[in-house]
Protein backbone atom coordinates (compact mmCIF):
# COMPACT_ATOMS: atom_id res chain seq x y z
CA UNK A 1 0.00 0.00 0.00
CA UNK A 2 2.71 2.65 0.82
CA UNK A 3 4.21 1.76 -2.45
CA UNK A 4 1.26 2.73 -4.47
CA UNK A 5 0.87 6.00 -2.14
CA UNK A 6 4.59 6.88 -3.26
CA UNK A 7 3.98 6.49 -6.60
CA UNK A 8 0.35 8.89 -6.54
CA UNK A 9 2.19 11.47 -5.18
CA UNK A 10 5.28 10.74 -7.25
CA UNK A 11 2.54 11.53 -10.14
CA UNK A 12 0.97 14.49 -8.75
CA UNK A 13 4.40 16.17 -8.33
CA UNK A 14 5.25 15.76 -11.72
CA UNK A 15 2.03 16.77 -13.25
CA UNK A 16 2.28 20.09 -11.14
CA UNK A 17 5.76 20.37 -12.22
CA UNK A 18 4.41 20.41 -16.05
CA UNK A 19 1.60 22.77 -15.58
CA UNK A 20 3.95 25.05 -13.41
CA UNK A 21 6.86 25.26 -15.74
CA UNK A 22 4.77 25.87 -18.61
CA UNK A 23 4.91 29.12 -19.94
CA UNK A 24 0.96 30.36 -20.51
CA UNK A 25 -0.16 30.96 -24.15
CA UNK A 26 -2.10 34.15 -24.06
CA UNK A 27 -2.42 34.07 -27.73
CA UNK A 28 -4.27 30.72 -27.61
CA UNK A 29 -6.23 31.20 -23.85
CA UNK A 30 -7.17 35.42 -24.44
CA UNK A 31 -8.86 36.36 -27.53
CA UNK A 32 -9.20 40.44 -28.20
CA UNK A 33 -12.40 41.11 -29.66
CA UNK A 34 -11.98 44.56 -31.18
CA UNK A 35 -15.09 44.38 -33.48
CA UNK A 36 -17.10 43.82 -29.32
CA UNK A 37 -18.34 47.61 -28.93
CA UNK A 38 -18.73 48.22 -24.91
CA UNK A 39 -21.41 51.01 -23.92
CA UNK A 40 -19.06 53.35 -23.72
CA UNK A 41 -16.37 53.41 -26.44
CA UNK A 42 -16.57 55.70 -29.10
CA UNK A 43 -16.42 54.89 -33.18
CA UNK A 44 -13.60 56.34 -35.14
CA UNK A 45 -16.30 57.79 -37.21
CA UNK A 46 -18.13 59.20 -34.56
CA UNK A 47 -15.44 60.90 -33.10
CA UNK A 48 -15.90 64.01 -35.03
CA UNK A 49 -19.89 64.40 -34.99
CA UNK A 50 -19.51 64.17 -30.90
CA UNK A 51 -19.22 66.96 -29.38
CA UNK A 52 -17.04 67.61 -26.69
CA UNK A 53 -17.74 65.26 -23.11
CA UNK A 54 -19.51 66.52 -20.30
CA UNK A 55 -18.68 65.08 -17.08
CA UNK A 56 -21.52 63.37 -15.12
CA UNK A 57 -21.05 61.39 -12.15
CA UNK A 58 -21.19 58.03 -12.61
CA UNK A 59 -24.48 56.76 -11.65
CA UNK A 60 -24.84 54.68 -8.53
CA UNK A 61 -24.06 50.53 -8.07
CA UNK A 62 -22.70 50.68 -11.73
CA UNK A 63 -19.51 48.47 -12.77
CA UNK A 64 -16.24 50.25 -13.31
CA UNK A 65 -15.29 50.07 -17.05
CA UNK A 66 -12.33 48.10 -17.57
CA UNK A 67 -9.99 48.40 -20.33
CA UNK A 68 -8.30 46.04 -22.78
CA UNK A 69 -5.26 46.40 -20.67
CA UNK A 70 -6.92 45.96 -17.23
CA UNK A 71 -8.70 42.97 -18.37
CA UNK A 72 -5.21 41.73 -19.37
CA UNK A 73 -3.56 42.27 -15.95
CA UNK A 74 -6.71 40.69 -14.23
CA UNK A 75 -6.16 37.46 -16.21
CA UNK A 76 -2.53 36.87 -15.20
CA UNK A 77 -2.64 37.66 -11.28
CA UNK A 78 -5.69 35.23 -11.26
CA UNK A 79 -3.32 32.51 -13.54
CA UNK A 80 -0.80 33.28 -10.65
CA UNK A 81 -2.71 33.11 -7.72
CA UNK A 82 -4.43 29.51 -9.47
CA UNK A 83 -0.62 28.64 -9.46
CA UNK A 84 0.01 29.30 -6.08
CA UNK A 85 -2.71 27.20 -4.81
CA UNK A 86 -1.76 24.09 -6.72
CA UNK A 87 1.67 24.36 -5.67
CA UNK A 88 0.50 24.62 -1.58
CA UNK A 89 -1.57 22.22 -2.43
CA UNK A 90 1.08 19.47 -3.88
CA UNK A 91 3.24 20.48 -0.88
CA UNK A 92 0.79 19.99 1.29
CA UNK A 93 -0.37 16.44 -0.01
CA UNK A 94 3.80 15.57 -0.35
CA UNK A 95 4.39 16.24 3.43
CA UNK A 96 1.20 14.56 4.45
CA UNK A 97 2.50 11.53 1.56
CA UNK A 98 5.73 11.27 3.56
CA UNK A 99 4.30 11.38 7.12
CA UNK A 100 2.46 8.39 6.18
CA UNK A 101 5.53 6.47 4.59
CA UNK A 102 7.62 7.37 7.40
CA UNK A 103 5.01 5.80 9.76
CA UNK A 104 5.05 3.01 7.84
CA UNK A 105 8.83 2.29 7.35
CA UNK A 106 8.79 2.97 11.18
CA UNK A 107 6.62 0.43 11.87
CA UNK A 108 8.31 -2.25 8.94
CA UNK A 109 11.31 -1.72 11.13
CA UNK A 110 10.08 -2.02 14.09
CA UNK A 111 8.28 -4.90 13.31
CA UNK A 112 11.40 -6.74 11.54
CA UNK A 113 14.19 -5.22 12.81
CA UNK A 114 14.93 -8.04 15.52
CA UNK A 115 14.51 -11.19 13.18
CA UNK A 116 16.56 -9.12 10.42
CA UNK A 117 19.42 -8.87 13.09
CA UNK A 118 19.10 -12.29 14.23
CA UNK A 119 19.36 -12.97 11.07
CA UNK A 120 22.27 -11.20 10.29
CA UNK A 121 24.22 -12.43 13.48
CA UNK A 122 23.04 -15.78 12.15
CA UNK A 123 24.76 -15.76 8.82
CA UNK A 124 27.92 -13.81 10.10
CA UNK A 125 28.37 -16.40 12.74
CA UNK A 126 27.81 -19.50 10.24
CA UNK A 127 30.41 -17.41 7.86
CA UNK A 128 32.93 -17.30 11.00
CA UNK A 129 32.30 -21.13 11.61
CA UNK A 130 32.81 -21.99 7.81
CA UNK A 131 35.90 -19.70 7.75
CA UNK A 132 37.59 -21.53 10.97
CA UNK A 133 36.89 -24.70 9.70
CA UNK A 134 38.80 -23.96 6.47
CA UNK A 135 41.37 -22.07 8.44
CA UNK A 136 41.63 -25.33 10.43
CA UNK A 137 41.41 -27.66 7.56
CA UNK A 138 44.25 -25.82 5.64
CA UNK A 139 46.48 -26.09 9.06
CA UNK A 140 46.68 -29.85 8.55
CA UNK A 141 47.33 -30.08 4.95
CA UNK A 142 49.98 -27.74 5.77
CA UNK A 143 51.70 -29.97 8.66
CA UNK A 144 50.57 -33.11 6.67
CA UNK A 145 52.96 -31.55 4.11
CA UNK A 146 55.73 -30.77 6.31
CA UNK A 147 55.93 -34.06 7.75
CA UNK A 148 55.61 -35.68 4.17
CA UNK A 149 58.50 -33.32 3.06
CA UNK A 150 60.26 -34.11 6.82
CA UNK A 151 60.08 -38.07 5.65
CA UNK A 152 61.08 -37.72 2.44
CA UNK A 153 64.19 -35.75 3.54
CA UNK A 154 64.73 -38.59 6.39
CA UNK A 155 64.72 -41.17 3.44
CA UNK A 156 66.73 -39.37 1.49
CA UNK A 157 69.43 -38.79 4.15
CA UNK A 158 68.92 -42.61 5.13
CA UNK A 159 70.62 -43.67 1.43
CA UNK A 160 72.70 -41.45 1.22
CA UNK A 161 73.94 -43.43 4.74
CA UNK A 162 73.03 -46.54 3.17
CA UNK A 163 75.52 -45.61 0.20
CA UNK A 164 78.30 -44.03 2.04
CA UNK A 165 78.00 -47.84 3.86
CA UNK A 166 78.12 -49.66 0.56
CA UNK A 167 81.20 -47.25 -0.26
CA UNK A 168 82.73 -48.33 2.93
CA UNK A 169 82.20 -51.98 2.50
CA UNK A 170 83.51 -52.01 -1.39
CA UNK A 171 86.54 -50.05 -0.53
CA UNK A 172 86.98 -52.79 2.54
CA UNK A 173 86.49 -56.03 -0.35
CA UNK A 174 88.70 -54.04 -2.90
CA UNK A 175 91.16 -53.72 0.07
CA UNK A 176 90.80 -57.42 0.99
CA UNK A 177 90.63 -58.59 -2.83
CA UNK A 178 93.67 -56.82 -3.99
CA UNK A 179 96.49 -59.17 -4.46
CA UNK A 180 100.32 -58.00 -4.32
CA UNK A 181 99.03 -54.34 -3.36
CA UNK A 182 101.44 -54.43 -0.41
CA UNK A 183 103.48 -50.93 0.84
CA UNK A 184 102.02 -47.23 -0.29
CA UNK A 185 98.95 -48.85 -2.46
CA UNK A 186 97.60 -50.71 0.54
CA UNK A 187 98.10 -48.07 2.88
CA UNK A 188 96.32 -45.90 0.48
CA UNK A 189 93.56 -47.79 0.74
CA UNK A 190 93.02 -48.19 4.77
CA UNK A 191 93.43 -44.31 4.61
CA UNK A 192 90.49 -44.08 2.11
CA UNK A 193 88.48 -47.02 4.39
CA UNK A 194 89.52 -45.00 7.35
CA UNK A 195 87.75 -41.50 5.94
CA UNK A 196 84.92 -43.49 4.54
CA UNK A 197 84.24 -44.60 8.39
CA UNK A 198 85.21 -41.48 10.12
CA UNK A 199 83.05 -39.56 7.52
CA UNK A 200 80.18 -41.87 8.20
CA UNK A 201 80.77 -41.45 12.13
CA UNK A 202 80.61 -37.31 11.54
CA UNK A 203 77.48 -37.47 10.08
CA UNK A 204 75.47 -39.85 11.89
CA UNK A 205 73.44 -38.92 15.11
CA UNK A 206 72.52 -40.74 17.95
CA UNK A 207 68.87 -40.78 16.80
CA UNK A 208 70.08 -43.00 13.63
CA UNK A 209 71.20 -39.96 11.59
CA UNK A 210 68.25 -37.83 11.60
CA UNK A 211 68.53 -34.01 11.82
CA UNK A 212 66.03 -31.42 14.14
CA UNK A 213 65.37 -28.72 10.95
CA UNK A 214 65.64 -29.04 6.88
CA UNK A 215 68.02 -26.36 6.65
CA UNK A 216 70.57 -28.57 8.32
CA UNK A 217 69.45 -31.98 6.37
CA UNK A 218 70.07 -29.88 3.03
CA UNK A 219 73.55 -28.88 4.31
CA UNK A 220 74.61 -32.52 5.75
CA UNK A 221 73.16 -33.61 2.18
CA UNK A 222 75.59 -30.98 0.49
CA UNK A 223 78.50 -32.40 2.35
CA UNK A 224 77.58 -35.90 2.10
CA UNK A 225 77.95 -35.49 -1.74
CA UNK A 226 80.75 -33.64 -1.43
CA UNK A 227 82.33 -36.54 0.20
CA UNK A 228 80.90 -39.05 -1.88
CA UNK A 229 82.17 -37.54 -5.03
CA UNK A 230 85.90 -37.41 -2.90
CA UNK A 231 85.84 -40.92 -2.46
CA UNK A 232 84.38 -41.34 -5.62
CA UNK A 233 87.45 -40.04 -7.12
CA UNK A 234 90.34 -41.44 -5.11
CA UNK A 235 88.18 -44.83 -5.90
CA UNK A 236 88.69 -44.24 -9.38
CA UNK A 237 92.35 -43.72 -8.75
CA UNK A 238 92.97 -46.17 -6.54
CA UNK A 239 91.33 -48.74 -9.17
CA UNK A 240 93.27 -47.68 -12.33
CA UNK A 241 96.30 -47.48 -9.90
CA UNK A 242 95.77 -51.31 -9.06
CA UNK A 243 93.93 -52.66 -11.87
CA UNK A 244 97.47 -53.59 -13.54
CA UNK A 245 98.40 -55.71 -10.38
CA UNK A 246 94.82 -57.46 -10.20
CA UNK A 247 93.80 -61.05 -12.14
CA UNK A 248 90.51 -61.75 -13.34
CA UNK A 249 88.49 -64.43 -12.73
CA UNK A 250 89.92 -65.05 -9.53
CA UNK A 251 93.52 -66.31 -11.25
CA UNK A 252 96.39 -66.09 -8.48
CA UNK A 253 98.86 -66.21 -11.02
CA UNK A 254 99.99 -64.93 -14.52
CA UNK A 255 102.37 -64.83 -17.62
CA UNK A 256 104.31 -61.28 -17.68
CA UNK A 257 106.30 -61.02 -20.99
CA UNK A 258 108.60 -58.07 -20.90
CA UNK A 259 109.29 -56.89 -24.55
CA UNK A 260 109.00 -58.68 -27.94
CA UNK A 261 111.90 -61.23 -28.21
CA UNK A 262 112.87 -64.62 -30.10
CA UNK A 263 113.34 -66.01 -27.23
CA UNK A 264 110.75 -64.54 -24.46
CA UNK A 265 108.26 -67.99 -24.53
CA UNK A 266 106.75 -70.13 -22.37
CA UNK A 267 106.23 -74.38 -22.78
CA UNK A 268 103.30 -76.12 -21.24
CA UNK A 269 103.64 -79.51 -20.16
CA UNK A 270 99.93 -81.50 -21.02
CA UNK A 271 99.14 -83.89 -18.51
CA UNK A 272 97.75 -86.75 -21.41
CA UNK A 273 98.33 -87.16 -24.93
CA UNK A 274 96.72 -84.52 -27.45
CA UNK A 275 96.06 -87.22 -30.01
CA UNK A 276 92.19 -85.80 -30.38
CA UNK A 277 89.11 -85.11 -32.86
CA UNK A 278 87.46 -82.10 -30.57
CA UNK A 279 89.34 -79.74 -29.23
CA UNK A 280 89.01 -76.42 -26.76
CA UNK A 281 91.16 -74.09 -25.37
CA UNK A 282 90.38 -71.14 -23.20
CA UNK A 283 92.68 -68.27 -21.57
CA UNK A 284 92.82 -64.54 -20.36
CA UNK A 285 94.93 -62.18 -22.38
CA UNK A 286 96.11 -58.52 -21.26
CA UNK A 287 97.97 -57.21 -25.09
CA UNK A 288 100.31 -54.17 -24.68
CA UNK A 289 100.53 -54.00 -28.15
CA UNK A 290 99.13 -55.93 -30.94
CA UNK A 291 100.49 -56.47 -34.79
CA UNK A 292 99.69 -58.14 -38.11
CA UNK A 293 100.40 -61.19 -36.31
CA UNK A 294 100.73 -61.78 -32.33
CA UNK A 295 100.44 -65.64 -31.08
CA UNK A 296 99.06 -66.56 -27.73
CA UNK A 297 98.76 -70.66 -28.37
CA UNK A 298 100.46 -72.53 -30.19
CA UNK A 299 100.30 -76.55 -30.68
CA UNK A 300 102.67 -77.78 -33.50
CA UNK A 301 104.74 -81.10 -34.33
CA UNK A 302 107.57 -81.96 -36.22
CA UNK A 303 105.49 -82.76 -39.73
CA UNK A 304 102.95 -79.28 -38.97
CA UNK A 305 104.63 -76.50 -36.53
CA UNK A 306 101.02 -75.06 -36.67
CA UNK A 307 99.14 -77.30 -35.99
CA UNK A 308 96.43 -75.51 -33.93
CA UNK A 309 96.79 -71.90 -33.19
CA UNK A 310 95.06 -69.03 -31.32
CA UNK A 311 96.36 -65.71 -32.11
CA UNK A 312 95.29 -62.14 -32.71
CA UNK A 313 95.50 -59.91 -35.74
CA UNK A 314 94.87 -56.11 -34.88
CA UNK A 315 92.06 -55.72 -33.18
CA UNK A 316 90.73 -59.16 -34.54
CA UNK A 317 91.28 -62.83 -32.78
CA UNK A 318 91.80 -65.50 -35.37
CA UNK A 319 91.76 -69.59 -34.58
CA UNK A 320 93.45 -72.14 -37.11
CA UNK A 321 93.10 -76.07 -37.08
CA UNK A 322 95.77 -77.45 -39.59
CA UNK A 323 97.30 -74.49 -40.51
CA UNK A 324 96.34 -71.12 -41.62
CA UNK A 325 94.25 -71.79 -44.48
CA UNK A 326 91.63 -73.12 -42.09
CA UNK A 327 91.00 -70.26 -39.57
CA UNK A 328 87.84 -68.11 -37.61
CA UNK A 329 88.26 -64.80 -37.75
CA UNK A 330 85.88 -62.81 -34.82
CA UNK A 331 86.64 -58.93 -35.26
CA UNK A 332 87.27 -56.36 -33.21
CA UNK A 333 87.62 -58.60 -30.29
CA UNK A 334 90.37 -57.21 -28.62
CA UNK A 335 91.74 -53.96 -27.25
CA UNK A 336 95.10 -53.52 -26.18
CA UNK A 337 95.78 -52.65 -22.55
CA UNK A 338 92.51 -54.59 -21.16
CA UNK A 339 91.82 -58.12 -20.31
CA UNK A 340 89.63 -60.33 -23.32
CA UNK A 341 89.02 -64.14 -22.47
CA UNK A 342 89.04 -65.97 -25.72
CA UNK A 343 87.83 -69.59 -26.85
CA UNK A 344 88.27 -72.03 -29.37
CA UNK A 345 86.50 -74.74 -30.03
CA UNK A 346 86.60 -77.13 -33.37
CA UNK A 347 85.51 -80.81 -33.70
CA UNK A 348 86.01 -82.84 -36.75
CA UNK A 349 83.56 -84.72 -37.22
CA UNK A 350 81.69 -81.90 -39.29
CA UNK A 351 84.89 -79.61 -39.16
CA UNK A 352 83.06 -76.79 -37.01
CA UNK A 353 85.10 -74.12 -35.77
CA UNK A 354 83.84 -71.62 -33.24
CA UNK A 355 85.25 -68.56 -31.52
CA UNK A 356 84.09 -66.98 -28.28
CA UNK A 357 84.97 -63.40 -27.05
CA UNK A 358 84.04 -62.96 -23.40
CA UNK A 359 81.38 -65.81 -23.32
CA UNK A 360 79.26 -65.09 -26.35
CA UNK A 361 79.95 -66.94 -29.50
CA UNK A 362 81.64 -64.41 -31.93
CA UNK A 363 82.26 -66.11 -35.20
CA UNK A 364 81.48 -70.07 -36.74
CA UNK A 365 82.55 -71.60 -39.35
CA UNK A 366 81.65 -75.02 -40.71
CA UNK A 367 84.30 -77.05 -42.79
CA UNK A 368 87.52 -76.73 -40.36
CA UNK A 369 89.80 -79.49 -41.33
CA UNK A 370 86.65 -82.03 -41.66
CA UNK A 371 87.26 -85.67 -40.42
CA UNK A 372 90.93 -84.31 -39.52
CA UNK A 373 92.89 -85.23 -35.79
CA UNK A 374 95.34 -83.82 -33.94
CA UNK A 375 98.55 -85.73 -33.64
CA UNK A 376 99.99 -86.26 -30.70
CA UNK A 377 104.02 -85.80 -29.34
CA UNK A 378 103.85 -81.79 -30.52
CA UNK A 379 104.92 -79.03 -28.53
CA UNK A 380 102.32 -76.35 -26.78
CA UNK A 381 103.78 -72.73 -26.89
CA UNK A 382 102.22 -69.63 -25.07
CA UNK A 383 103.39 -66.21 -26.64
CA UNK A 384 105.52 -67.76 -29.55
CA UNK A 385 105.48 -70.45 -32.49
CA UNK A 386 107.41 -72.93 -33.84
CA UNK A 387 108.85 -72.64 -37.67
CA UNK A 388 109.81 -75.94 -39.47
CA UNK A 389 113.81 -74.62 -38.38
CA UNK A 390 113.05 -73.55 -35.33
CA UNK A 391 111.75 -77.36 -34.62
CA UNK A 392 115.05 -78.45 -35.62
CA UNK A 393 117.13 -76.10 -33.65
CA UNK A 394 115.18 -76.18 -30.89
CA UNK A 395 118.19 -77.78 -28.72
CA UNK A 396 120.83 -75.88 -30.60
CA UNK A 397 122.01 -72.05 -29.55
CA UNK A 398 120.38 -70.42 -32.69
CA UNK A 399 117.30 -68.24 -32.37
CA UNK A 400 114.06 -70.58 -32.77
CA UNK A 401 111.51 -67.75 -33.15
CA UNK A 402 110.20 -65.24 -35.03
CA UNK A 403 110.28 -61.62 -33.18
CA UNK A 404 107.18 -59.90 -35.00
CA UNK A 405 105.05 -62.88 -33.52
CA UNK A 406 105.92 -62.48 -29.97
CA UNK A 407 103.33 -61.65 -27.34
CA UNK A 408 103.65 -58.80 -25.21
CA UNK A 409 101.61 -58.36 -22.32
CA UNK A 410 99.96 -60.46 -19.76
CA UNK A 411 98.56 -63.91 -20.24
CA UNK A 412 97.00 -66.47 -17.63
CA UNK A 413 93.93 -68.99 -17.07
CA UNK A 414 95.11 -71.16 -20.15
CA UNK A 415 92.78 -74.24 -20.05
CA UNK A 416 92.76 -77.17 -22.88
CA UNK A 417 90.03 -79.75 -23.34
CA UNK A 418 89.90 -83.02 -25.38
CA UNK A 419 86.01 -82.25 -26.18
CA UNK A 420 83.44 -79.12 -27.17
CA UNK A 421 82.70 -77.17 -24.16
CA UNK A 422 78.84 -76.03 -23.92
CA UNK A 423 77.78 -72.95 -23.44
CA UNK A 424 77.29 -72.34 -19.85
CA UNK A 425 80.98 -73.74 -19.42
CA UNK A 426 82.26 -71.23 -21.57
CA UNK A 427 80.14 -68.40 -20.03
CA UNK A 428 81.51 -69.64 -16.45
CA UNK A 429 85.09 -69.50 -17.71
CA UNK A 430 84.88 -65.87 -19.02
CA UNK A 431 83.31 -64.16 -15.62
CA UNK A 432 85.45 -61.74 -14.47
CA UNK A 433 84.51 -61.95 -10.73
CA UNK A 434 85.08 -65.94 -11.13
CA UNK A 435 87.02 -68.07 -8.67
CA UNK A 436 89.89 -70.13 -9.16
CA UNK A 437 90.66 -68.91 -12.67
CA UNK A 438 87.36 -71.30 -13.64
CA UNK A 439 87.37 -75.01 -14.39
CA UNK A 440 90.38 -76.35 -15.57
CA UNK A 441 90.74 -78.37 -18.39
CA UNK A 442 91.67 -82.17 -18.27
CA UNK A 443 94.12 -81.79 -21.17
CA UNK A 444 96.02 -78.50 -19.92
CA UNK A 445 94.99 -77.31 -16.21
CA UNK A 446 96.26 -73.92 -15.27
CA UNK A 447 98.14 -73.84 -12.28
CA UNK A 448 98.67 -77.53 -11.75
CA UNK A 449 100.41 -78.18 -15.49
CA UNK A 450 104.09 -77.97 -15.99
CA UNK A 451 105.01 -74.85 -17.10
CA UNK A 452 108.45 -73.80 -18.12
CA UNK A 453 109.17 -70.14 -18.87
CA UNK A 454 112.41 -69.38 -20.91
CA UNK A 455 113.95 -65.79 -22.17
CA UNK A 456 112.43 -63.66 -19.57
CA UNK A 457 108.55 -64.20 -19.17
CA UNK A 458 107.82 -63.80 -15.88
CA UNK A 459 105.30 -65.16 -13.41
CA UNK A 460 103.80 -63.09 -11.04
CA UNK A 461 101.28 -63.37 -8.45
Amino acid sequence: MSVRRILQAVCLVCSVSVVVLQPPNYDDDIEVNYSDSYYNEIGEGEQSNVEAPTTNPPPPCSAPEFSKWDKLFTMLENSQMKENMLLQYSDDLMKVELRSLRGEVLQFVAQYGGSCAAAVESAARRAGSQADLRLQQALEQLKEAATEQQEHREEALRRIQEAVQEQAAGLERLESSCLNSAGTWTMHGKEMTGRAKSFQTRHATPDGGEMENGAQLDQGAQDISAELQSLREQLELYVRATSSRVLPAGCDMALFYPMRSPKIHAEIIPQRSMQTHAFTVCLWAKPTQVLNKTVLFSYGTTGNPLELQLLLNGQSALFTVGGEAHLVEARAAVEEGHWTHLCGTWSSEQGLASLWVHGQKAASSPGVAEGHQLPEGGTIILGQEYSVDGLAKRFGFQDTFNTEAAFTGKMTGVNVWDRILGEDEISQQARVDGRSCGNRGNLVAWGVSELVTKGGVELIY
